[in-house]
């Protein structure tokens, strides 16, 4: 994988091009375990599990591809209110896997459900039974190959005997690391606030580095969290922040047929129950888990397969929202642009070119341009103090920041992307290799 987990816990805080990796450590009513079920190959871990040993409220926002993955389909046919375990296996899709992928979904769920069962009997005082729709999965590899059922049973009760009731830096790290595919990097992150007078936490973990412009989902991302927060709130939280986060970025257009997130509420914070939404005492976690789904989908975009810079569009003072994003994303998603940047060339014709597409009325005579601080284009004249020369060297640095200002309202959106370089390409070249 090219990491070396020392790197990344010999000290409290981890700079990295996305700032630092933060210390997660145990939050309650959460059991994490992750084993090599030899799906790569290799001695690598790639196969998870998330436990929660008294179950969890959840939501979950999935794909919008009208293909979807077999595990996509089994979690969003599971009509219960708690979940015990998220289980997340990578190399393998399991997509376009037909009727034998969704058996093998209902096997896994049989085999586990049993045996997190016979575990309630000898860790708790007061011992669940645990069904099959009280589990769910995450898979993410190759499309269209065979799953790998029975190399992944075989390893269920591995994975069981392994979970840890108390996590630490280590443990986090490490399942972070099993559930990457070309990722370069693991992405993790944390956040506490205050719901009345209880201190929660919010954990989260992502994995994702191509096939990356989600849809009201993302690519694969976890959250957690102590508080106790009702489905109903769950979802709604979820749905509003996904919107400026990771329904904001695009590494290469692409949307996947797995693109899953979740959160879990375990409530052994103890604060007072959240059952709606206009609850005053949510202002706060509802803040906490934009900036923590921010910072996942920002590590996302920053460990986009090949990517040398990281590039933020922002599109301003738009007629409405819906046209800032569009404008964002028809820049984002622009080869001709990405390549520019990857070649550090500040050609903003290609800029210009990208917003004419974009299916959006444009007053050119409004229009405005910015590199960082430097003003290219202004009220849709070629600036008269631009210099190409600043604005070249301005484009070597690793955070590129792009301003549009359409200067026709009052709305703006703020996309994220990566630059598309030959290692972007080589990655995809060889991906099954």
């Amino acid at each position: 994988m090219g990491i070396n987990l020392s790197n990344f816990l010999t000290s409290k805080s981890h700079d990295r091009k996305m700032g630092q990796y933060q210390d997660l450590d145990h939050l309650d009513g959460l059991a994490v375990s992750s084993v090599s079920a030899n799906l790569y190959n290799s001695k690598r871990d790639d196969l998870a599990m998330f436990y929660f040993r008294d179950g969890a409220n959840f939501a979950s926002l999935y794909t919008q591809s009208k293909i979807l993955s077999e595990n996509i389909k089994w979690n969003l046919s599971q009509k219960t209110q708690k979940i015990f375990s998220l289980v997340v296996n990578t190399r393998n899709a399991n997509s376009f896997t037909g009727e034998q992928g969704y058996k093998s979904m209902q096997h896994l769920a049989d085999l586990i459900s049993k045996q997190l069962t016979e575990k309630q009997k000898e860790d708790e005082n007061d011992p669940k039974i645990i069904k099959p729709k009280n589990l769910i999965f995450g898979c993410t590899g190759t499309i269209g190959e065979k799953f790998p059922e029975e190399k992944i049973k075989s390893k269920i009760p591995e994975l069981i005997k392994n979970i840890k009731y108390t996590q630490n830096k280590y443990i986090w790290m490490k399942v972070a690391l099993s559930i990457m595919t070309t990722d370069t990097q693991p992405k993790i992150a944390m956040e506490e606030c205050k719901i009345g007078s209880t201190t929660v936490k919010i954990y989260g973990v992502a994995k994702g580095s191509g096939m990356i412009q989600p849809n009201m989902a993302t690519t694969l991302a976890y959250v957690f969290t102590d508080a106790d927060i009702s489905n109903d709130v769950l979802k709604k939280l979820l749905k509003k922040n996904i919107e400026n986060t990771f329904n904001a970025i695009s590494c290469d257009s692409d949307t996947s047929t797995n693109d899953m997130i979740s959160i879990f509420s375990t409530g052994k914070a103890k604060n007072t129950l959240i059952k709606t939404i206009n609850d005053k005492k949510i202002k706060s976690f509802d803040e906490a888990l934009n900036s923590l789904l921010l910072n996942l989908a920002k590590r996302v975009v920053a460990d986009g397969e090949g990517a040398s810079k990281f590039i933020t569009i922002n599109v301003l003072n738009s007629k409405s929202e819906l046209d800032a994003k569009k404008i964002g994303f028809s820049i984002a998603n622009s080869p001709l642009v990405k390549t520019a940047i990857a070649g550090e060339d500040p050609n903003w014709g290609r800029i210009i070119m990208a917003i004419g597409k974009s299916d959006v009325d444009i007053n050119l005579n409004k229009l405005s341009i910015k590199f960082g601080d430097l003003v290219i284009v202004s009220k849709g004249k070629i600036h008269n103090q631009y210099n190409e020369i600043e604005a070249a060297k301005y484009m070597k640095g690793l955070d590129i920041n792009l301003s549009v200002d359409i200067g026709n309202g009052k709305k703006s959106f703020t996309v994220y992307t990566m630059d598309l370089t030959n290692e972007y390409i080589k990655i995809n070249s060889d991906y099954r290799s």
